[in-house]
């Protein structure tokens, strides 16, 4: 089943001064959307999803991949990267997990930028103007929180109830003034003092 792509949408964003201090290196996010026909709409309960998987997935994590490339100026720049999906309201959640949470749309994005990390997701559904949410991780080193970061923006026709949109982010940097530490502290200090089992947090 080909891509049927209606519109691709593109975000920036660069943040100067926060905390009412100037960030010593100015923080850069980006987003590509792609607006796309659900290729389940209309058909009832569908149970093997992987044909529309193998098909559109491998199109969209390409073509998302080329459109933040374009944003960055390329992969190696790339710090922190995330994705996510929203189906419109005739669909199913399930549609919007399809299409990102497969390494044929991933490991675009992962080889482009040379990562080694997950990638960070949503997956949700609504209408219009439903925020896109993007959460974002340091694309080698997941326990970096200075690169825990969000991308919010909306498209204000999509998604359409048949439609899907499947998005990809990225920053350069990380959060000005960051200081909260890393992970690995509280993995340092939590089984040395209290002799706990330390989870993800």
């Amino acid at each position: 089943m080909p891509l049927q792509l209606r519109k691709v949408v593109t975000y920036t964003e660069t943040t100067l001064i926060e905390g009412g201090r100037a960030a010593p290196t100015p923080l850069r996010l980006f987003a590509a959307a792609a607006v796309l026909t659900n290729p389940w709409a209309g058909r009832g309960f569908v149970e093997d999803l992987r044909p529309e998987i193998h098909d559109v997935a491998p199109q969209l994590g390409a073509l998302l991949t080329e459109e933040v490339l374009k944003l960055t100026g390329g992969g190696e720049v790339v710090e922190g990267y995330g994705k996510a999906a929203i189906v419109g309201t005739s669909g199913e959640v399930e549609h919007a997990s399809a299409l990102i949470h497969t390494l044929r749309f991933g490991n675009h994005y992962r080889k482009a930028v040379g990562a080694k990390s997950y990638l960070a997701f949503t997956n949700t559904r609504g209408g219009p103007n439903t925020p896109v949410v993007i959460p974002l991780m340091d694309k080698l080193d997941e326990g970096r929180r200075s690169h825990y970061l969000t991308i919010q923006f909306s498209i204000l026709d999509a998604p359409a109830p048949d439609e899907i949109v499947v998005a990809l982010g990225a920053s350069i940097g990380g959060r000005p003034h960051h200081r909260i530490g890393n992970r690995y502290l509280d993995l340092e200090e939590l089984g040395s003092t209290q002799g706990v089992e330390v989870r993800n947090g």
